[in-house]
Formats: C-alpha cells, sequence, structure tokens
C-alpha cells in the first residue's frame, strides 16, 4: 500500500496533538480516581438541588439542559456528580447547601395561585405563606379551590408525592350546582373518558353526604380532574375542598393558617411516599 511521508510540519502537528491526547486522559483519570476516592460523598447533581429544595430533579435536569445550572464556574450537564463543596449557581443565584427538612401543611384559600413565576398572579403561594425556609407545593390545587396544600423544602419527597404511578390518595369535599343522582356516583367511581385529554381517570371511591356534596378519593394527578369529571355528567362544582393528602388530614385549619408535619405523622408520610422502610 502507498504511504505518504510526513512532512516536518505535519510531523510537529502530529507530535502535539499525541501530547494533547496524553494530557486530557490523564486529566480525566485522575478526576475518576478522585470521584472514586471520594465514594459515596458524592451524589447527582439534579439529587443535591432537590435535596436542597431548589426544584424538582425533573426541572433540575430540565434547568441544566437549558445552561442555567453553573458548578464552579462551568455549565453544569446532566449525571454530573457533586460533593457539594462546589460553589453552585442556579438561575444567578448561589445554592446555599443542604437544609433541614421542613413539611407543611397548608390551608390554601380559594384565590391563591400555585406558582412562583406567573408575575400575573394576583396572590401567588410563595407571598401568602410566609416561612423563614423556601418551600415548593407538592400537588397542586387550582386558584379556585381551596384546602390541604402540602409545602416542603424536600424534593425527594415532591418527586415521590408527584409520581402518578404511586397512587397516592388525595381526598375531597365536593358541592354541586344540582341534585346529586346514583347514576351520577356510578359514573364517577368507574372512571370518566375525558376527550379533551383523551384519557379515561381510575376508578376512584366517592361517597354522597349530602343533597348537593360528596366526598371522592382519587390517586391521580390529572389537570383539573375532578371539574372535568363533574362537567361530563353536566354538573357544576361551586366549592372544592382538599381535605387530606395520603396520610396527612387538614383538621381544624383555618384558610391561610398552616401546621408543621412532624414526629409519627411525618415518618408515616415518608414510608408511604417510599422514602421510609
Amino acid at each position: 500500500m502507498w504511504q505518504r511521508t510526513l512532512g516536518k510540519k505535519e510531523k510537529t502537528a502530529a507530535v502535539k496533538v499525541g501530547i494533547f491526547r496524553t494530557i486530557f486522559s490523564q486529566r480525566a483519570w485522575n478526576g475518576m480516581k478522585e470521584k472514586k476516592q471520594k465514594g459515596d460523598t458524592m451524589e447527582r447533581l439534579n439529587k443535591y438541588l432537590a435535596a436542597c429544595g431548589v426544584c424538582s430533579r425533573r426541572d433540575a435536569d430540565r434547568l441544566m439542559e437549558e445552561g442555567h445550572v453553573l458548578v464552579d464556574g462551568e455549565i453544569a450537564a446532566i449525571g454530573m456528580r457533586v460533593s457539594g463543596k462546589e460553589r453552585i449557581i442556579v438561575n444567578g443565584k448561589t445554592v446555599a447547601g443542604k437544609e433541614e427538612k421542613v413539611v407543611l401543611a397548608y390551608y390554601k384559600p380559594v384565590g391563591v395561585v400555585c406558582t412562583e413565576r406567573d408575575s400575573h398572579a394576583e396572590r401567588k403561594i410563595n407571598d401568602e405563606l410566609k416561612y423563614p425556609v423556601r418551600l415548593t407545593y407538592a400537588g397542586r390545587l387550582d386558584k379556585d379551590s381551596e384546602g390541604l396544600l402540602m409545602m416542603t423544602n424536600d424534593g425527594a419527597l415532591i418527586d415521590a408525592m408527584m409520581r402518578g404511578a404511586n397512587r397516592h390518595e388525595k381526598e375531597y369535599v365536593v358541592r354541586v350546582d344540582k341534585e346529586i343522582t346514583p347514576e351520577f356516583l356510578r359514573g364517577m367511581a368507574n372512571g370518566v373518558y375525558l376527550k379533551e385529554l383523551d384519557l379515561t381517570t381510575r376508578p376512584c371511591e366517592i361517597r354522597q353526604n349530602g343533597k348537593y356534596t360528596f366526598v371522592i378519593i382519587l390517586t391521580q394527578g390529572v389537570n383539573r380532574q375532578i371539574r372535568r369529571m363533574v362537567e361530563h355528567f353536566g354538573y357544576r362544582i361551586r366549592s372544592l375542598k382538599r381535605v387530606r393528602v395520603m396520610n396527612v388530614n387538614l383538621a381544624s385549619l383555618k384558610p391561610g393558617e398552616y401546621r408543621i408535619v412532624e414526629g409519627n405523622e411525618q415518618k408515616q408520610l415518608y414510608r408511604q411516599a417510599g422514602l421510609l422502610n
């Protein structure tokens, strides 16, 4: 086979490339050794950000994809691992580090919007709930609904509670504009096909507790699910209140009030979420 002899300049360039590759490989190897030596102190960045209460793991990955996360001045990559000693910046703000886990049961009043970014919302959840630690909601309630809203800085708990496959129970008391019939109750219990979403809701528990009111227990989190289900049968909702999420009850809280979920109640919540044995 014919081979061309390299000239002097080409030989020099080839040598430089070889040296660069050697140095790069050595640095990569040293980085791998350093991470290996740190062992269990390293964790995925998305998990770390969730543990710091910054956002959920899914949102952390999205922020990394969009280039909004910096680690020691470098744009973070999905899957990278950190020890917590790095300087981590998200959306221009330095992450303070992991905090003590806080879980609140909050009574969201009607008119308050579950959002942190909507500048057009008159009453945002973080403006209404004054707490010294930054908290995020685990499961929305729409503006016209009220009742129990779980607030926490534990991203792992938020992820576990929001995962529809876990079928966590949420209980509501609902008042409608017309008299409730047995046919309505059966139809709701069996699952309702929502044409606009092209899905059928899961079968659910429902019982009547008044001429115009019923209690319903859902195990999925479809947007405005109860309102859509009720409208399918020609009804309109007059009031909708969430009274329970998993093992946590609204109890005697009044609109705008909150209580700390702690002790055995918190342990049971984490156990049901699959975060404790």
